[in-house]
């Protein structure tokens, strides 16, 4: 199921990088091509269809993304692999090393005798 919505989020970010490229932010881009005046579709009604394209992708790219997210934090709890993670060994007291804080005494300075 990952991999499914995986490949639907990246078809559809190709289609609207598409659908962006076909688009003037001046207002020419595709519709700009059609100035006839017997066209099917109107210049407006052209730049209409390719902006409500481009939001029903970015809304739909938003929406996989988000079910994506949701669906990886619910596998997090198995094994990211094949090979399964190895819990170290607990130390033995016996043979572990001896770690204890210590704080070290101040010896007093021998005596010497003053030179006079």
């Amino acid at each position: 199921m990952y991999i499914f919505v995986t490949i639907i989020i990246l078809l559809a970010a190709i289609l609207m990088i598409l659908i962006v490229l076909v688009q003037n932010s001046q207002g020419g881009g595709l519709a700009s091509g059609f100035s006839s005046s017997n066209q099917i579709m109107g210049v407006r009604k052209t730049t209409d269809f390719l902006e409500k394209a481009t939001w029903t992708l970015a809304g739909t790219i938003l929406v996989l993304s988000i079910l994506t997210a949701k669906y990886t934090s619910n596998r997090s709890t198995e094994p990211q692999s094949q090979i399964e993670v190895q819990q170290p060994a607990p130390l033995n007291p016996l043979t572990a090393p001896d770690v204890t804080p210590t704080i070290p005494v101040e010896q007093p300075a021998p005596d010497t005798p003053e030179a006079e």
